[in-house]
């Protein structure tokens, strides 16, 4: 009889795993300031300001929505690993307001790995895909040591519907569409302080697509969306209120954690992204007075997080009934000012 292969363990191939593992922000932002942004009439998003996506227009009625998204595994489950990175790159295109099309993946992974586990990632990742109503068409892999995966994605959306981060307006009422935690989680699970039903609920989240929650938002016509991920709930509130002009006021009791992620930081166990997001918003982000466990959590790098969305103070109410009715996960964290930065309070 054929003796069966041991599983692998995904996770020790990785240095860092999920939107954790991203550049720092801190040096992106000092990356893409040397970059030229693109003279195109039709370019609606582009680098001047960076969003979650690029858009290019292509007639009155329909914009293409571009972007791509990879990483080295954050959990051991070949599925699981597939189904995340391919939830988190095509929540990309639901937070610009659009529709996922067609998918090709990015993958590198290690000649030694067995096919079975690498086609389970794809399988995953395939699942996913069709979840977005779209089609996994392709892609591209190359031979590397860490392994990662992710996908290219283009989507389309109205050109008059573009939901942008740098859009935000004093007077906006402030929700966010999933709890927080997974890096915390995941980190504390490696750690022994959290069972596996706790990592559990963290990977059910994270292969959660934002599609319904985008759809529920659509008709309420959003001032300003992005999603949660690698540089934390505090480092895209600083994005979306700098590049908006705005103060962002966030109430840190109002903030949901994933099961066991509070404990993990009680523990005080912290990520190696949540060093990074704080060293990206510097003093941007005031916490004075907020107890440390709520601070980390709004600073944990989160992989296929969910939806910032700011909505018009007068529309608030109703979008938590509309989110409430479809069963939809979402909670009022703050609001939207006059002035600049991000206080958590």
């Amino acid at each position: 009889m054929e003796a069966r292969a041991e599983p692998v363990s995904l996770t020790s191939l990785a240095v860092a795993g999920g939107c954790a593992a991203k550049y720092a922000a801190g040096r992106l932002e000092e990356l893409l300031a040397g970059l030229v942004p693109a003279d195109a009439e039709n370019l609606l998003v582009g680098l001047d300001p960076a969003d979650d996506a690029a858009v290019y227009k292509l007639d009155e009625e329909r914009a293409l929505v571009f972007t791509v998204d990879f990483f080295p595994p954050l959990v051991d489950d070949p599925a699981d690993f597939g189904a995340i990175a391919a939830t988190n790159a095509l929540n990309d295109v639901y937070a610009m307001g659009g529709v996922p099309l067609v998918a090709l993946s990015v993958a590198a992974f290690p000649e030694d790995l067995p096919v079975a586990t690498l086609a389970a990632i794809i399988g995953g990742a395939d699942e996913a895909v069709r979840s977005a109503g779209a089609i996994l068409a392709g892609g591209h892999t190359i031979r590397d040591d860490e392994p990662k995966y992710g996908l290219a994605v283009v989507g389309t959306v109205s050109p008059d519907a573009v939901w942008q981060k740098s859009t935000a307006r004093p007077g906006d009422a402030l929700f966010l569409t999933k709890p927080l935690g997974t890096g915390l989680v995941l980190h504390g699970h490696k750690r022994g302080l959290v069972a596996d039903e706790e990592r559990d609920g963290a990977v059910s989240c994270m292969r959660t697509l934002n599609r319904a929650a985008a759809d529920a938002a659509r008709p309420f016509e959003p001032s300003a969306v992005t999603d949660v991920t690698g540089f934390g709930l505090l480092g895209h509130a600083h994005e979306t209120a700098s590049r908006s002009g705005v103060r962002i006021r966030i109430d840190a009791e109002r903030l949901e954690a994933l099961p066991g992620a509070l404990e993990v930081a009680r523990a005080g166990e912290r990520t190696g992204g949540d060093r990074r997001n704080r060293e990206f918003v510097g003093d941007r982000v005031s916490t004075a007075g907020v107890a440390d466990e709520l601070v980390a959590l709004a600073f944990d790098p989160q992989t296929s997080g969910g939806l910032l969305v700011a909505v018009a103070a007068e529309r608030a109410a109703t979008l938590q009934a509309a989110f409430d009715g479809a069963g939809l996960h979402l909670t009022r964290i703050g609001t939207v000012e006059e002035g600049e930065g991000v206080v958590l309070t």
